[in-house]
């Protein structure tokens, strides 16, 4: 039985979710502040979160960010009435691996769940680090060295990362990005993209000789092994 952490302040729809869910086949707990997520998380394992941006005591991406530190594998699905771009991308940097703007139908979230926990049990199993030239890339730990020195990543920055490294030397689409990356469509532009390939840029090729993150005008992005 997987176990589902649900954190909404609205309780008929908290109760909705709930109700749903638990028919699915899942357990689920629910919380209606930020505070008392924590304590539940705290205390329990939880194999996804559903979680609202607007909470209060802790509201939701701060929630997002402490519940990411203590657990660097777990899904979380982030609900909100705000269904604009610059929201969507605040609520990838602060942790949330999915974003499903209100109002929704609950078949959506559903899929949506399905999708992730089957993704977290095919994962379950340690992973070993994997070097690529001078970065060292932790999928356990979700961690990137370079030179020795750390480099910290959202999870939409590692996972574009990760992405680009196992498919090294083969040019990338924006296209094959969205559907890989940011899994199912909802609303993932061109233009989110490049600007996820400029926040990588900064930091893993600023200052560093060799660059990894290539161009291919028109095509797409590409990492290569070669270091001439």
């Amino acid at each position: 039985m997987r176990k589902i952490l649900i954190v909404e302040d609205d309780h008929r729809l908290s109760e909705s979710i709930s109700l749903h869910l638990t028919k699915e086949g899942y357990l689920c707990e629910c919380a209606y502040d930020g505070q008392m997520a924590m304590k539940y998380f705290s205390k329990d394992t939880f194999h996804l979160v559903v979680l609202d941006i607007n909470l209060p005591k802790i509201n939701g991406l701060d929630l997002c960010r402490n519940l990411r530190e203590k657990d660097a594998r777990v899904p979380i699905l982030m609900i909100t009435a705000f269904g604009d771009i610059e929201s969507k991308m605040e609520a990838f940097d602060y942790g949330a691996d999915d974003y499903l703007v209100k109002p929704f139908h609950l078949k959506e979230l559903t899929a949506k769940v399905r999708v992730f926990l089957k993704r977290a049990e095919q994962n379950i199993a340690l992973q070993e680090a994997y070097a690529f030239i001078d970065l060292i890339i932790d999928p356990n730990k979700k961690t990137v060295i370079r030179e020795g020195k750390e480099i910290h990543l959202t999870p939409k920055e590692y996972s574009l990362l990760e992405y680009l490294v196992k498919n090294k030397n083969r040019i990338v689409s924006k296209d094959e990005l969205a559907r890989n990356v940011w899994d199912i469509n909802y609303g993932v532009t061109p233009n989110t993209i490049e600007v996820y390939i400029n926040f990588l840029r900064n930091k893993i090729d600023r200052g560093f000789e060799h660059k990894f993150i290539l161009t291919k005008p028109g095509f797409g992005y590409y990492i290569s092994s070669q270091t001439s």
